[in-house]
């Protein structure tokens, strides 16, 4: 029988490797993560901004460099109060 300092221990030494690349968030997770409303992201995708990869028809899923790139968005929308197609623009010259 394992103590329990020892479920804690692995516990504490559990590390998840997942690659930014890989798009395991879902929409309703990623839009408390980056503070952005789901319609927000919805129009982000629909505009070419951000977009997930689909799962069937309906459910999206975002990457973690996805997100980096929404908290990015996010501060460019709150902050310095750039609507979506400039968005659009500055991460399109980043990408340059």
């Amino acid at each position: 029988m394992k103590s329990k300092k020892t479920w804690e221990e692995a516990l504490r030494n559990f590390k998840l490797k997942l690659d930014s690349q890989e798009p395991v968030f879902v929409i309703s997770v990623v839009s408390e993560m980056v503070h952005i409303p789901i319609w927000t992201l919805r129009k982000l995708d629909e505009m070419g901004v951000v977009q997930p990869k689909r799962l069937g028809k309906r459910i999206r899923c975002y990457s973690q460099k996805q997100i980096e790139t929404l908290s990015y968005v996010y501060y460019l929308m709150e902050e310095r109060g750039v609507n979506i197609s400039g968005i659009k623009m500055i991460l399109e010259i980043r990408e340059e």
